[in-house]
């Protein structure tokens, strides 16, 4: 098996995050594979890892993040962090005893078909609904890299940016490592025994890890009392505007950077209709929130276009929820 190099081996700490691409499916399994307490978790589904990951890729219930170096001439993979939107089921499934290593099992249905992750629609309905289901995957960085603040910080922000504005019920995870385990419990988390969530707070760590578990939240735990980062993370406002889906792809595009013609190449429309589009977002914002995007007639010009768009996108990345699928 390859070596997977360490932060410290590259002498380099400043860590980013990205949406996973198919390129990155080979380094990242093998960062898995090469963990010394996740790897044996899935024995010879390790060799499944890779090509159930490419059959989610793409889909909407299938998060992922890659963790990679800011160094040149390239960055170096140093993790993966994975979330899935999963049926009622599977939680139950989950919960009941005996339980199953979350990873694993997910790779045995995914290549035999039998897929727990939600479609679109689904989605779209929970999330219009009484909320999602999140199943943590993988955090997915070997533990010398994992306890490094830089790389822990840019796990949970890339997990918060990916989750936020979705109408979340409960998430659910498993320790990769007894102080991974002692984090989840200090961030908010619980350890599920029987029929409910309690604090684990006088148990050995590291027994803990060596069995499958269920570790997570609630929303009414969560928000009862409030206090932990991972509360924020049920908070929850309706969105305004009612952007149809073809309007919320250009927005996230948007928010990404780049002019109408390389939105045009990304969205693989005319520039024509990228324009036609932020017209009819601009109608649908001013009739809620005029402030937003409409100027004086004497105000009007190149410069206020761009200054009504980066408005526009500033206020929607601390309201996710205009973005995310009801």
């Amino acid at each position: 098996m390859a070596h997977c190099p360490t932060l410290a081996e590259m002498d380099h700490s400043v860590v980013r995050h990205r949406k996973m691409e198919a390129k990155d499916i080979q380094p990242c399994a093998r960062i898995i594979a090469a963990h010394p307490i996740i790897g044996p978790r899935y024995g010879s589904a390790i060799r499944d890892l890779g090509p159930a990951w490419l059959r989610l890729l793409g889909s909407d219930g299938f998060i992922a993040s890659v963790f990679e170096t800011v160094q040149e001439p390239k960055p170096q993979v140093v993790g993966v962090g994975i979330s899935v939107f999963v049926t009622d089921a599977f939680i139950r499934e989950l919960k009941a005893e005996p339980s199953f290593w979350i990873g694993p099992e997910l790779t045995r249905r995914i290549m035999r078909g039998d897929f727990p992750t939600l479609s679109l629609k689904e989605i779209r309905e929970a999330n219009s609904g009484d909320g999602l289901n999140v199943a943590v995957w993988q955090t997915g960085a070997l533990p010398e890299d994992l306890v490094q603040v830089e790389v822990s910080a840019t796990i949970m922000n890339a997990f918060v940016a990916a989750h936020r504005g979705f109408r979340l019920r409960e998430i659910v995870t498993q320790a990769e490592s007894a102080s991974h385990a002692y984090a989840l419990r200090i961030s908010g988390g619980f350890l599920w025994r029987r029929d409910h969530f309690e604090d684990f707070e006088n148990r050995a760590l590291e027994e803990l890890v060596r069995e499958p578990h269920v570790i997570g939240v609630s929303r009414d735990l969560a928000l009862m009392p409030p206090g932990s980062w991972i509360a924020s993370m049920f908070l929850y406002k309706s969105p305004c505007f009612g952007f149809n889906p073809s309007e919320q792809r250009l927005l996230l595009s948007g928010l990404e950077g780049g002019t109408d013609e390389e939105l045009a190449k990304i969205l693989g429309i005319s520039i024509a209709t990228v324009k036609k589009r932020w017209r009819a977002i601009y109608d649908r914002v001013a009739s809620c929130a005029p402030e937003l995007v409409l100027y004086e007639e004497q105000e009007a010009g190149p410069e206020r276009g761009k200054e009504k768009k980066q408005r526009l996108l500033a206020y929607l990345r601390d309201h996710p929820e205009e973005l995310r699928p009801v």
